[in-house]
């Protein structure tokens, strides 16, 4: 199984699994146009995609879903909520399936078990992809940790975990109060601690790779977030791999 993603940060998210001839998207908020560019970066294109699994409503997410599902009849999976929250703009897409939080699936090649979060939107889930021998988990736009976020991420073959920003850049940094609130709330995003002591509280013995995702541009660098992860592993910081918002993360092989 082999992961990579098209770019991960506020202004705009997606990621790719990929087994055999099975070939998953894990969000878009990239347009049509700039999707498809980065998708052919790493040698795929818009018609190999077998579906799209939807975390959340939020605009950097998903603003490009229906693009690509109209254009390319690409089919859907979503919670209830999210799809509601998207009102018309999913109109006329007919390959839509509502997931339950807590069940999983299957898009050809790769089982796909979604688990519920606390963010600030009506129903959020993330993702732990298999392939029957290798896991991959994801976690980004989550407020805190919760003990089924562990158990749903625990022993993980890879991991890809947000560390949105550094709380002392939050806090020194020139975001609104209210800003500043909803960032670093209950429902808003990881800071890099929070991420490392999450890694801390997992098994990562199998653990082959491991990713920064969804840094602030602002609150964050590359540095702080692979030296917080890596002092948890005891590994160096250039172990740590780092989804950026402009080149994303090349393919990455679990074996």
């Amino acid at each position: 199984m082999q992961f990579a993603s098209l770019g991960s940060g506020s202004e705009g998210n997606a990621l790719v699994v990929r087994r055999g001839e099975t070939v998953i998207l894990m969000d878009c908020g990239f347009g049509l146009r700039e999707a498809t560019r980065r998708m052919a970066r790493l040698g795929l294109r818009p018609e190999q995609l077998s579906g799209i699994v939807v975390t959340h409503e939020h605009g950097d997410h998903i603003s490009g879903v229906d693009k690509l599902a109209r254009r390319h009849d690409i089919p859907l999976w979503m919670t209830h909520g999210t799809r509601r929250a998207q009102g018309s703009s999913l109109a006329g897409i007919t390959a839509i399936s509502e997931i339950h939080p807590h069940e999983s699936f299957s898009i050809g090649e790769i089982e796909v078990r979604p688990y519920p979060v606390p963010h600030d939107a009506v129903e959020p889930v993330q993702y732990v992809f298999s392939d029957g021998a290798k896991r991959l988990g994801v976690l980004t736009d989550v407020g805190h940790v919760t003990p089924h976020i562990e158990a749903s991420l625990r022993g993980c073959d890879a991991l890809v975990i947000e560390c949105n920003h550094d709380a002392g850049m939050l806090a020194a940094g020139v975001y609104p109060p209210y800003l500043k609130r909803r960032v670093g709330g209950h429902y808003g995003h990881l800071n890099n601690q929070q991420a490392a002591a999450l890694l801390g509280a997992l098994g990562v013995e199998k653990l082959q790779h491991l990713v920064a995702a969804h840094l602030s541009s602002k609150n964050n660098t590359s540095e702080l977030a692979a030296q917080a992860l890596s002092s948890v592993l005891g590994c160096a910081p250039e172990w740590v791999a780092v989804a950026s918002q402009s080149e994303g993360l090349d393919w990455r092989e679990i074996r």
